[in-house]
């Protein structure tokens, strides 16, 4: 395993997202250099995991979750909370069996405060919503199919 300097203020950043979040798991890579912080029940402290990063390996969706291979599916650019409305009990942006165009806007993701819009990477029929709203997301996780 390669060592390297451990910076505690990233840990403590990564650490605080978990809390923000309510996420379990994060990982950050850089380079060679791999970091994982998790966390337990609440009360345990967070765990955090060092290891080599393995070369160009994918960060894994959250278990269950549909693989991203589908030629439809939207991934999660991000880490963070699922809106699929533009304010609590609002008329979602999206619903199964609707018409979306291409650039148009699906649902939002909260990341470290900031709202972030995910637009519909293509045209075509929106088949499933994979989440549920103000879910937690993972990088690459599949949010929706458009076929």
């Amino acid at each position: 395993m390669a060592s390297f300097d451990i910076d505690g203020d990233l840990i403590r950043k990564l650490a605080d997202l978990l809390r923000e979040t309510g996420l379990n798991e994060i990982e950050f890579a850089e380079g060679e250099k791999r970091i994982r912080v998790t966390r337990g029940a609440p009360a345990a402290a967070a765990a955090v995991h060092l290891a080599p990063a393995a070369p160009a390996a994918p960060i894994a969706a959250a278990a269950g979750a549909k693989p991203a291979q589908h030629p439809g599916a939207v991934t999660s650019p991000m880490v963070g909370t699922a809106y699929l409305a533009p304010e609590p009990g609002g008329t979602p942006f999206v619903r199964v069996g609707d018409q979306v165009k291409a650039g148009q806007t699906l649902l939002i993701i909260e990341a470290m405060k900031v709202m972030n819009p995910i637009k519909a990477p293509r045209g075509g029929t929106l088949t499933e919503v994979a989440i549920a709203d103000a879910q937690p997301v993972e990088f690459g996780e599949v949010l929706m199919v458009i076929e």
